[in-house]
């Protein structure tokens, strides 16, 4: 699914607009995804990933060794 954070996992939310006259229509909350680029050291390169806000934040504070870690123990393809 697109709009999906790699580290934390978030995806996109459903609900409705909902007009003055209380019409609802079905509507999609998506998710603040950003493409970052971080040098890994430990691999010797670059990584891209797609990170919510949170996941970034998430990034800044366990680091980046730490996150790709995770992410390639469960199998995510950097």
């Amino acid at each position: 699914m697109a709009r999906t954070c790699q580290v934390t996992g978030r995806e996109p939310g459903f609900g409705h607009h909902v007009s003055h006259s209380h019409r609802r229509t079905k509507r999609r909350f998506d998710v603040n995804v950003q493409t970052k680029r971080y040098f890994v050291p430990s691999l010797g390169r670059t990584v891209k990933l797609r990170l919510s806000a949170r996941g970034i934040k998430v990034v800044d504070a366990r680091g980046i060794e730490s996150v790709v870690a995770d992410l390639r123990r469960r199998g995510v393809q950097l």
